[in-house]
């Protein structure tokens, strides 16, 4: 697998703490940046690519031409497979008829886009630089140019956002060409200029009963709308699981260029510098300023445990055991304390957990995490 990290967007939405800036006075400088890179890593994946994915940022920001050679030195640097997932996201004010026929002569067979919500107030609000109009058009558009692999993106637990819209906006999601629906609860980080808003009383803050009960209509109408709820955020038809993400919670390894791209081959995770400049002078000088951490036993069981139950699929105990029996014994006994036993199940291969906590998903795997090494 290989992640781009593209770090440009045309304004800063309100909620998002994402690596980016901008300005885009050094795209050129920054795209060579990235393909220089790719050279010196090319041979740090040995199997052909099943899915190259353009995230951000706002990868649909970059010129014809500098996704083009970004295009040339991945085929030159890496063997592809002919089943490739090619993923590129995107923001529906950059998807014109032109655009949307470049990215599909490129090889792009998956789109991406950053909807988030079909109400201009909630587009507003987020600081979005596209309107509600943009958001519906963008679908049709893709499907004229012949994309079949489509998924887009929506937020809720927005303030303002009352149960009957939200229920109103995966009704427009699930009307439009999409085999994929992905939905995110709003989540105040620090440092975002949503978060100061809120602490200057110029914006109310969200509320946790309002975005619970909006998260289980997503469950419950998922259902409805024919989409299978497969990972606590994402949603499918059919078969068109996202294959990267998919990657990601199996442990897949996987190669992360551009600033803040991160990486995973299995033993340790390689941490690319969040400064687009310090990264465009390391590359200069012959490589990428990043640090590396070396992923241990306990590390791992924690990793397995917290991608694990956010999915339907749960956790592969063969995957625990590979850590050491100890490690299995210590997921299970925690796993079947009174506290969880009626939250998490286990059967001979596999431990998932029941629909009606998923919310609850992240809070449970850290009680589960462990803290020292067992073996």
């Amino acid at each position: 697998m290989l992640y781009l990290h593209i770090p440009f967007c045309k304004q800063a939405c309100s909620y998002c703490d994402f690596h980016f800036v901008t300005s885009l006075n050094y795209r050129e400088e920054l795209v060579q940046s990235i393909i220089q890179e790719i050279e010196l890593r090319k041979h740090e994946l040995n199997t052909p690519l099943k899915s190259i994915y353009f995230g951000g940022g706002t990868p649909s920001i970059l010129e014809k031409h500098q996704l083009e050679a970004i295009f040339n030195s991945i085929n030159s640097s890496f063997s592809v497979s002919h089943e490739v997932e090619i993923t590129l996201e995107a923001n529906p004010d950059d998807l014109t008829l032109d655009h949307l026929q470049f990215l599909k002569s490129l090889g792009i067979n998956r789109l991406s886009i950053g909807i988030q919500s079909f109400r201009e107030e909630d587009l507003k609000f987020m600081n979005r630089a596209h309107n509600a109009k943009e958001a519906l058009n963008c679908v049709g558009l893709a499907t004229h140019v012949g994309f079949e692999r489509i998924s887009i993106d929506l937020i809720y637990g927005t303030p303002g956002l009352s149960n009957a819209a939200w229920e109103e906006q995966l009704k427009i999601a699930a009307s439009l060409n999409i085999n994929h629906l992905s939905c995110y609860a709003l989540t105040v980080e620090e440092n975002t200029p949503l978060a100061k808003q809120i602490r200057l009383g110029k914006m109310p803050n969200t509320d946790d009963e309002q975005t619970a009960q909006q998260f289980g209509m997503l469950q419950e109408l998922s259902v409805q709308l024919g989409f299978n709820h497969y990972e606590i955020s994402n949603l499918s038809r059919g078969n068109s699981l996202a294959i990267h993400n998919s990657g990601y919670w199996s442990g897949n390894h996987y190669i992360g260029i551009g600033p803040s791209a991160h990486s995973f081959n299995g033993n340790s995770r390689r941490m690319n510098i969040a400064n687009n400049q310090q990264y465009i002078s390391g590359l200069k000088q012959g490589d990428c300023p990043h640090e590396i951490e070396t992923i241990d036993a306990k590390t791992r069981y924690n990793e397995l445990v917290l991608t694990g139950l956010r999915t339907k699929k749960g956790i592969l105990l063969e995957d625990i055991r590979s850590l050491g029996n100890a490690y299995l014994t210590y997921f299970i006994q925690s796993a079947s304390k009174n506290t969880y036993s009626s939250s998490i199940s286990i059967d001979s291969d596999r431990a998932w957990l029941k629909p009606n906590v998923w919310l609850k998903a992240d809070g449970i795997s850290s009680d589960l995490f462990c803290l020292k090494d067992l073996n």
